[in-house]
Order: C-alpha cells, then sequence, then structure tokens
C-alpha cells in the first residue's frame, strides 16, 4: 500500500518565532501582502504584533479583518477582492483556524481563477496551480490549519460546510509562536483545545491510519491531555506552549488520513446554527468515540496509555468506557457545556442535521460505517 505524507515547506515554533515572518518574507522576494486575520485579535493588539512586524521589514500591507467564526463564502469573496485590487503578491494569515481557512480559500482563487465560484471548492478538487504564497501564524491551539490541506468554508445560502481539501491550500511557512496563544479567553482556549484532541483521537481510529501519523496522533493525545487544563484554566505557560506544539503535531497525522463522523455532525451544527466549531466537537466526542469504540477496542487501549490509564484486566467494553469517562471529566473541568440542549440545539433538528451529516466528506473516514439513523441516536445520545 501507498501512503502519502504532505506538510509544510518551512515551520517555525517559540516564543518570538514570529520575529522570523519579515525575514522569510524579504528572502522570497514579496513586496505587497494582505493581512487575514479578526477584529477581535486587532482589538487586542495582537495582529498588531504582526503588522509591526511587516512594517519594520519595509513591506505594504492590507489588512482584511472581517473574519468571522465558521467563516463564510463573503468572508473569501471580500478578501479576494481586496487581495485582486491591490495585486499583492502573499498572503499573511494571523488568527485561528477561520482565518486560516479564509486565507487558504482566498490564495486557491487568486491563482485559480476558474474557481473564482467559491461553491466549486467543496470537496477534494485538484486545482491546476499552487495558492498565493501563505504564511500562516495561528493564535489558537485547536484547528492546525496551518500545517493542513483541508479548510472550511461555510455555503451560508444552502446552509452547510463545504469541506475542501487541496494539497495546494497549504501555507508555505508556519510559524507557531505560543505568545500568539496566550492570551485567549478561557472558553477559547478549552473549545479549541478540545478540537485538537478530536483531531488526534478521529485521526488514530480513522479507516486510513497508518504507522507514522499514529505516532503523531499518540503523542498529540498525551500532550493534551497533560497541559489542556493548565493551559486553558491557570495559563501556565509551559502549557500553553506544549498545547501550540500538540495541535500542531495532530494536524501532521489527521491531514493525512481524514477524519471522522465528530467532524462531520459537528459540521451540520456549525452550518445550521453558526455553533462554534470546538464546542461542537466537545459535546460530541464522548458520544462517537463510544460508537466507535465497539469495532476497535484495542486502539482504545493504546490511548488508555497515552491517557495514563491502566486498562490491564479490563474488558473491552470497560476500556472505551474508561477512555470516554476521561474525555468527558477533562471537558467538565474546561467548564464545557455537555449537552446539545445546553447550547440551544433543538431537538426537532436532529433528523435534518443527520441527513447532512451522512453525506460530509468526513463521514466515509469513519472507522466504523453508518447510517442515518446511527447519526440520530448519537445525536439524541448527546443532546
Amino acid at each position: 500500500m501507498i501512503n502519502r505524507i504532505i506538510l509544510n515547506e518551512t515551520s517555525y515554533f517559540g516564543r518570538g518565532s514570529r520575529n522570523k515572518l519579515g525575514e522569510e518574507l524579504r528572502n522570497r522576494g514579496h513586496q505587497k501582502v494582505l493581512i487575514v486575520s479578526d477584529y477581535a485579535l486587532m482589538e487586542q493588539g495582537i495582529t498588531g504584533k504582526i503588522l509591526n512586524i511587516i512594517n519594520d521589514a519595509g513591506l505594504t500591507y492590507f489588512v482584511y479583518n472581517h473574519v468571522k467564526p465558521n467563516p463564510t463564502i463573503k468572508n473569501v469573496q471580500d478578501g479576494l477582492t481586496l487581495a485582486e485590487i491591490n495585486n499583492v503578491d502573499a498572503i499573511v494569515a494571523v488568527g485561528g483556524g477561520s482565518v486560516i481557512d479564509t486565507a487558504k480559500a482566498i490564495s486557491i482563487v487568486m491563482t485559480n481563477s476558474e474557481h473564482s465560484r467559491i461553491t466549486s471548492l467543496e470537496g477534494a478538487v485538484s486545482t491546476r496551480n499552487k495558492g498565493l504564497p501563505l504564511f500562516a501564524l495561528p493564535t489558537t491551539s485547536g484547528t492546525a490549519a496551518e500545517v493542513t490541506i483541508n479548510y472550511v468554508i461555510t455555503d451560508e445560502v444552502n446552509m452547510k460546510k463545504m469541506v475542501c481539501v487541496d494539497p495546494h491550500d497549504i501555507p508555505i511557512c508556519s510559524i507557531i509562536d505560543p505568545d500568539l496563544m496566550q492570551s485567549m479567553p478561557q472558553s477559547l482556549a478549552a473549545t479549541t483545545g478540545m478540537d485538537a484532541l478530536t483531531h488526534a483521537m478521529e485521526g488514530y481510529i480513522t479507516k486510513a491510519a497508518w504507522l507514522i501519523p499514529d505516532m503523531f496522533h499518540i503523542n498529540a493525545m498525551s500532550l493534551i491531555y497533560k497541559n489542556l487544563v493548565k493551559a486553558a484554566n491557570e495559563k501556565n505557560e509551559i502549557a500553553v506552549e506544549k498545547m501550540a506544539y500538540a495541535q500542531y503535531i495532530a494536524g501532521m497525522g489527521f491531514s493525512n488520513v481524514g477524519l471522522g463522523i465528530v467532524h462531520s455532525m459537528a459540521h451540520s451544527l456549525g452550518a445550521f446554527f453558526d455553533t462554534p466549531h470546538g464546542l461542537a466537537n466537545a459535546i460530541l466526542l464522548p458520544h462517537v468515540m463510544r460508537f466507535n469504540g465497539e469495532i476497535c477496542p484495542d486502539l482504545f487501549r493504546n490511548m488508555g496509555k497515552a491517557f495514563e490509564i491502566d486498562t490491564n484486566g479490563l474488558s473491552d467494553h470497560e476500556v472505551v468506557e474508561k477512555i470516554v469517562n476521561a474525555i468527558q471529566e477533562l471537558s467538565i473541568k474546561l467548564n464545557i457545556p455537555q449537552r446539545l440542549r445546553d447550547v440551544g440545539i433543538p431537538k426537532e433538528m436532529i433528523p435534518q442535521l443527520a441527513n447532512q451529516a451522512i453525506n460530509d466528506p468526513c463521514t466515509p473516514g469513519n472507522p466504523r460505517d453508518v447510517t442515518v439513523d446511527d447519526l440520530i441516536e448519537i445525536y439524541n445520545n448527546a443532546y
């Protein structure tokens, strides 16, 4: 069997590593840059730290800072218009997964004009050209968009999340600077951290799993489980740094093997109710893991080792329950809502959510084949 791994051309890690951005841009000959960010990061001064670096490098820049959580086609179109009008030659994304995903879509359309209709980017698209050079500086410890070949854009007209998979969208340079993540609000640090845990756990049991991504996923699980509470609740600097690396390591894995129905079901919640992605994953993860654990309990024993949970002498069912309980206990420590009803999801919408999730591109990767009825039951269990 032939397996493929695609990673960044260049990545920097460590506090203060953002200062490498100016050097990277200059050495690659860039002169006019589009900055993609969001309003909150501008207000907090996080984006400003990067603007100062670009300004000191003597480069011209233009800022698009209207990206919303669960970014939309309009976000992409508006950012694209600014990029085209000013004829930029590179894009710098400063933000979480929503910002980086938006920048990826802009990057692809800038060099593949035949995809100017944004809905044409959905699915595994074989674009002709690499995207406009993209430099990614994540400000959350969750999505790992800076190292993946995936991005997700919301089609508000059709109320669906478009999962886009394209090797040409991966940033050429990623800078993982924990300083940019240190001031995340507790709730954001908690839910994005649970998103990273979901990536590691789903990636580890997906149908396409194999040796090298497995190493990434197990390591990421261990780091996240041991450091997320300290990072989110206490702002412990060492834990924040380890979470920054853990989410990247998880991205190195899942980007190359895919995900499963936690993401399929979370995408439906985001499309219909604008539920933050990490929050949706956190609520759904234990219920999906219980469902999947019935067919791959041996993998759950390995997860137990990553969590430092003793599974000796336990039955397969008991091992799965140990892991599910560990996920729920972690989520409770992070003050994350535990039920869909707690975040305002109407129960009567569950069949519609399930019907959309069954067709999500992440569904085929789930280790256990599912039906719409299965998804309805899992949503009900999470309700």
